[in-house]
């Protein structure tokens, strides 16, 4: 992980995070207990291009069925604390209290949204992200359910070229997100992107 402004106690508003998005700067933590934040400006980022998303035969196969309820911004607190929770394959996360909050108030600004799988009324999938201008900026995911995540990426896809919007950044890449479609490229490139959808209104989310 790279790591780019020094780390120490934040005193981030709303305001100032969507500043540093729109720069390139992005903040994390080292654990969720952990009180401060650092900002990251990774040399090599993540993004799925919105014509590059891959669904595989079998999950189109799955999705066919038609298994989960899909939500956006139904229960973005729920949808963050899933995101923030210890689970078998991820036993610590970056998210703290201080980036829930912060999270939690772009969301009641209309700058931060969720994607939401439910089976039988409960939660067992989802993504967040921020938005600004053309761009979406995916924070993170969880599942409970087979494919529940994959599932809210495609429908978050879908719905980010419904709305023309021009950028999808995932910050890093994982091997679960390349299969998807995701690819790295360099920061100057990214630049590039970030600044195009930049010049573009606020578009609607969701």
């Amino acid at each position: 992980m790279g790591k780019g402004a020094a780390k120490g106690s934040s005193g981030v508003t709303p305001e100032l995070l969507l500043n540093a998005y729109s720069i390139g700067l992005f903040p994390m933590s080292e654990s969720a207990e952990d009180t401060e934040l650092f900002w990251v400006e990774p040399e090599i980022r993540g993004i799925i291009p919105l014509d590059g998303l891959h669904i595989s035969h079998s999950l189109r196969k799955f999705m066919r069925r038609h298994p989960y309820d899909i939500r956006f911004n139904h229960d973005f607190d729920g949808t963050i604390a899933a995101c923030a929770a210890p689970a078998p394959d991820r036993p610590q996360t970056w998210i703290n209290s201080e980036i829930r909050d912060l999270y939690k108030a772009l969301n009641a600004m209309g700058h931060a949204h969720s994607v939401e799988a439910y089976e039988d009324g409960e939660l067992v999938g989802g993504l967040y992200g921020v938005s600004l201008k053309a761009a979406f900026f995916g924070e993170s995911m969880f599942s409970r359910r087979p494919n529940a995540s994959k599932i809210c990426l495609v429908h978050l896809v879908e719905r980010l070229r419904a709305n023309r919007f021009v950028l999808l950044d995932t910050q890093f890449t994982t091997e679960h997100l390349k299969t998807m479609g995701a690819i790295d490229i360099p920061k100057e490139e990214y630049m590039t992107l970030l600044n195009a959808a930049l010049v573009w209104p606020d578009q609607p989310f969701p």
